[in-house]
């Protein structure tokens, strides 16, 4: 068995009036995330760290914020794209381990819901990811409510 691992990590800045997207659910929140798509850090990381197990480089490579057939598209659709993309070169994902770093709002009410949208996509079970959720204690631009920044670790193999 070939077991390889990789890591993501995004920012966004998070502006009001826009829906908050994360984890491929909306939040209730004043302020959404500015991107290019729907701007879901979360799952872009996800896809990041995948692709980087694979080594298959990174989502910017394959879904460009040039390309104008992306520009809002649902990140959901973008890691079923990645995950049909390391299926076909014999990867199965073993777990993901994600850390979300935002200020406001408190998502550990969210995360049972982001966990079973994420598994659905991916078709892998609920068990296999795990979300946390972290202040960064007031400092730099996360903690003055500025942006969102998402890490992800990921363990794929291959029989």
């Amino acid at each position: 068995m070939k077991i390889r691992t990789g890591f993501g990590y995004d920012v966004h800045q998070l502006r009001e009036g826009l829906d908050f997207w994360l984890g491929g659910i909306t939040i209730p929140h004043t302020h959404g995330a500015l991107g290019h798509s729907d701007a879901d850090v979360l799952i872009h990381v996800i896809c990041d760290a995948l692709l980087g197990a694979a080594n298959l480089r990174d989502i910017g490579y394959h879904f460009s914020d040039k390309d104008p057939q992306y520009k809002g598209i649902d990140s959901k659709i973008l890691l079923r794209r990645v995950v049909a993309l390391l299926a076909e070169k014999g990867y199965t994902i073993g777990n993901i381990d994600s850390t979300v770093c935002l200020q406001e709002p408190k998502l550990n009410p969210h995360i049972p819901a982001m966990k079973t949208c994420l598994a659905e996509v991916m078709n892998i079970p609920e068990d296999d990811i795990s979300i946390k959720a972290t202040t960064t204690e007031k400092l730099g631009f996360v903690g003055t409510k500025e942006g969102v920044a998402a890490y992800a670790t990921v363990l794929i193999y291959k029989n």
